[in-house]
């Protein structure tokens, strides 16, 4: 007589009789990459780096989420409620010296594990309202960027730079970028800052558009002051003819370096697996966005004003890059 017997019967057999012992399955580790507004840069990359991780680091799942960008983003890791997220370095260093938009909070306990990309600070203008400069905003009803925002931040500092009084000078209106483009469409405002990466797809509607036809304000001048107020924030940096529908030559302005942190508490051995399954996956991250595209492993090692975390310090040694 044949006795038949199933797999799983089999297996349930066995383990009745204590003869193996089953471990419970291993729980998937979470992350959360914070981002920023959907108009930007951050967000995109972000959705596109939560993808690269699932996918290539074991047991792990990776979701981003939509924030009001890098302010925000920095309370979040500092306080545990985020592990990864993106941030302009003016906006991190601000925050671990508890200054400017972290006045209130103190101090955030935030470290880079790579450098990005720069943004550009876009000055968005109606062609109609005949600003060409900075100094051309007073008087003006302008949107600075989401309140705490880093491009409220950079906003205040530029007017400042030009000579105006932030708060007294201008109409301040607090708008995200696709928000800013959408009232500058409607005529409710006649510019607005944003600092995002190129190109800025919310930008990039608004001028393809032509309702308005805008111009990009220059802020060359002011870029030079910052350097001098703000050693290692901000850089001079052109944005190249043709970025935008309607912008037929380059213009210059300032820069400001983008980055990838995590809590300064984060384990090491979490940054040192974010950090492989990015560089060992390039190819997914280039494929990401333009901006994505210009992530190299020794870019993303340089001389700072934050510093970098100790585990993304000893990965970059492993991968033969000498401290910057």
């Amino acid at each position: 007589m044949t006795l038949a017997i199933t797999r799983r019967g089999l297996i349930a057999s066995v383990a009745a009789a204590g003869l193996v012992r089953f471990a419970p399955a291993a729980s998937r580790r979470r992350l959360v990459v914070v981002t920023g507004g959907t108009g930007g840069v951050f967000y995109p990359y972000g959705g596109g780096l939560a993808k690269v991780l699932s996918e290539r680091m074991a047991d792990t799942q990776a979701t981003a989420q939509v924030t009001g960008g890098s302010v925000d983003n920095v309370m979040l890791l500092a306080s545990a409620e985020a592990d990864i997220g993106f941030s302009t370095i003016d906006s991190a260093y601000d925050g671990i010296t508890g200054s400017a938009a972290y006045q209130e909070a103190g101090p955030q306990d935030v470290k880079v594990i790579a450098r990005l990309y720069d943004s550009f600070l876009h000055v968005v203008a109606a062609r109609s309202s005949a600003i060409r400069s900075i100094a051309d905003l007073k008087g003006r009803r302008v949107s600075v960027g989401s309140a705490g925002s880093s491009t409220e931040a950079i906003a205040d500092r530029v007017l400042a730079a030009a000579g105006l009084d932030p708060m007294a000078d201008v109409g301040r209106d607090n708008l995200g970028v696709a928000e800013s483009a959408g009232a500058l469409k409607d005529g409710k405002i006649e510019a607005f800052f944003w600092i995002g990466g190129l190109p800025t797809s919310a930008v990039q509607d608004l001028a393809s558009s032509g309702q308005p036809a805008v111009d990009f304000v220059p802020t060359g001048t002011e870029a030079v002051v910052l350097q001098t107020r703000y050693p290692g924030l901000y850089t001079p940096m052109a944005l190249p003819a043709e970025t935008y529908a309607g912008q037929t030559s380059a213009v210059d302005g300032l820069g400001v370096a983008n980055v990838l942190l995590m809590a300064g508490g984060a384990e090491d051995a979490l940054v040192g697996d974010v950090l492989a399954a990015v560089f060992d996956n390039l190819d997914a991250v280039h494929a990401i966005h333009p901006e994505a595209a210009k992530l190299t492993l020794a870019g993303a090692f340089t001389k700072l004003a934050v510093p970098y975390h100790p585990a993304a310090e000893a990965f970059y040694a492993a991968r033969g890059l000498p401290a910057p």
